[in-house]
């Protein structure tokens, strides 16, 4: 099971496949860093609070063989890994996603200013002992602001950030086009990165295989793909938060089973784990671990092929929706640790407002639809990616779907087959599949733009940008960006995602928690994220 949390919207597919880790499509990543030449550090080796050397073990649920540079990925395991690894200007709490400085040495006390000016925190150094200077800081941003280069964070600040200029080696200037304070927050995908290292050439490259340079509390001491990455205490690191961990092992276990098994019983493995299954959870805190989650973006979506008849009739689409006994499939599949969709957003997003259209479940209502359009016995193949949360949802669609007459085949196959197909411009119906667009932030602007616009890869593979209803939704978005009334802004916001309920074009079902576990003996500080990983930047030994 590959993890899709997000997907790259970059016009490029091939592009894409390369450099994206989170549809599992950059799989073929060269073991031979110079980090990994010895082979695989044991992946039983614990910590504890004792001990000259103790290792804190993680296990993430997902893979750490996708593209580790900060300025491409979408991957789980490696954003995780590079909030430990990378500093932004600033970064964010993991949690209440506020800024706080970390390379820099304030937060700007004017957001609504067209003119941010950072000091570099005096003495930061790169993992190789270099000093951080304002030469790598626009060495980042120009990349990212690059129009000849396609990466994931241009979606984050192209559409604000006109420049960024050095004003001496220790300070730098943002120039945005707007006032856009909500820009601050999204500095933390800013990733500052050595110029010194990923301007050689093959320098990025070597970043997409997993070669990780930063400024952070942790460095990276070795990368073997679809097994482990190792970490150590940065000695020279005087940012702030200091790392609690001598060292660090996060394994990388996407099968369910092996991974609730490595940290379980009195033998355990680990000391953390994401991504627990809900029927494990009983289970784990009957062992003594503390299980706990985070309720937020994370959800099953459906998406529909608009060029393929009768998807391309919004009232085909809606009565699709209609027909899914969501509370069903919350009660069965999520064992009540979920929601049914009642907007894009999430109920705990700041920006959330019910949809006028909200798709409860409604089969009279689903059947009267498809007889309006016209529409009769109609067939369709869910194809569907294989996460396991996700398998559990699909037979409730599709007995939903066979009680309004409409016959259903699930399809459910290996993420990359399954975008790959996508990519490929390959016909299909339906596809069902997970995202969770909250690993980059709350911010509602953000989320919409990463999922809707003329130039997504989202919107090309439903084959809908063109449609006029999405130009003017795309119009009505660029709008709500510039807007500088937070008030007005927001509520712009939850007009046109109004428009996106209505169309159901791509679409969440249901919204649900991620759940982490751990052991309360070992250690403290530990906060459950609603998205994919964990953070340990506030943790400790118990």
């Amino acid at each position: 099971m590959r993890d899709v949390t997000h997907d790259v919207p970059a016009p490029h597919r091939r592009t894409f496949l390369k450099y994206t880790g989170a549809l599992g499509a950059a799989a073929a990543v060269s073991a031979s860093l110079s980090a990994c030449s010895s082979g695989p550090e044991s992946t039983n080796e614990t910590g504890g609070g004792d001990g000259e050397n103790p290792t804190l073990t993680a296990v993430i649920g997902y893979g750490n063989d996708g593209s580790w540079d900060p300025t491409q990925t979408a991957s789980a395991f490696c954003m995780a890994a590079n909030n430990h690894i990378y500093e932004g200007l600033l970064d964010t709490d993991p949690i209440s996603r506020e800024p706080y400085a970390a390379l820099a040495t304030e937060v700007p006390k004017d957001p609504d200013s067209t003119s941010w000016k950072f000091a570099l925190r005096s003495g930061a150094k790169f993992h190789d002992g270099k000093p951080v200077t304002a030469d790598d800081v626009v060495f980042v941003f120009e990349r990212i602001l690059d129009p000849d280069t396609q990466t994931l964070a241009k979606g984050f600040f192209a559409s604000w950030l006109k420049g960024v200029r050095k004003i001496d080696a220790r300070n730098v200037e943002l120039v945005l086009k707007f006032p856009f304070p909500d820009g601050l927050a999204r500095l933390t995908l800013a990733k500052i990165m050595p110029k010194h290292v990923f301007s050689k050439p093959g320098g990025w490259d070597e970043a997409i295989k997993g070669l990780a340079v930063g400024s952070g509390p942790y460095r990276q001491t070795a990368h073997h793909p679809k097994s482990n990455t190792t970490f150590e205490a940065f000695a020279d690191y005087n940012g702030p938060r200091k790392p609690a961990f001598r060292k660090m092992n996060w394994l990388t276990i996407v099968d369910a089973a092996p991974r609730v098994a490595k940290i379980s019983g009195s033998s355990a493995g680990a000391q953390i784990a994401d991504n627990i299954p809900y029927a494990n959870i009983g289970q784990l805190e009957s062992g003594g671990l503390t299980v706990a989650g985070g309720a937020g973006m994370n959800n099953l979506f459906l998406m529909f092929n608009t060029k393929h008849k009768p998807f391309d009739d919004v009232r085909v689409r809606q009565a699709l929706h209609y027909a899914i006994d969501t509370g069903k499939m919350v009660e069965v599949a999520l064992k009540g640790r979920g929601k049914p969709a009642s907007s894009f957003l999430d109920e705990s997003n700041p920006s959330y407002r019910r949809a006028k259209t909200v798709y409860d479940y409604d089969p009279d209502k689903a059947k009267a639809l498809l007889k309006a359009a016209g529409v009769k016995r109609l067939s369709i193949e869910i194809l569907a990616v294989n996460v396991s949360w996700i398998v559990d949802c699909l037979p409730t669609i599709k007995s939903s779907w066979d009680a309004i007459g409409v016959r259903t085949t699930l399809s459910p196959q290996e993420t990359t087959a399954v975008f790959t197909k996508m990519d490929q411009k390959q016909d299909y119906q339906v596809v069902a599949a997970a995202s969770n667009p909250n690993q980059f932030g709350l911010d509602a602007d953000l989320i919409m733009h990463y999922n809707y616009g003329p130039e997504n890869l989202w919107m090309q593979y439903t084959r809908w940008a063109g449609n006029s209803v999405a130009k003017a939704l795309f119009r009505d978005m660029d709008r709500a960006t510039r807007e500088p009334d937070a008030g007005k802004k927001k509520t712009m916001v939850q007009d046109y995602i109004d428009v996106v309920a209505e169309q159901a074009v791509l679409y969440p079902v249901v919204h649900n928690e991620l759940m982490t576990a751990w052991d309360p003996e070992r250690l403290s500080g530990i906060r459950p994220q609603p998205y994919p990983g964990i953070n340990l930047l506030q943790a400790k030994w118990a």
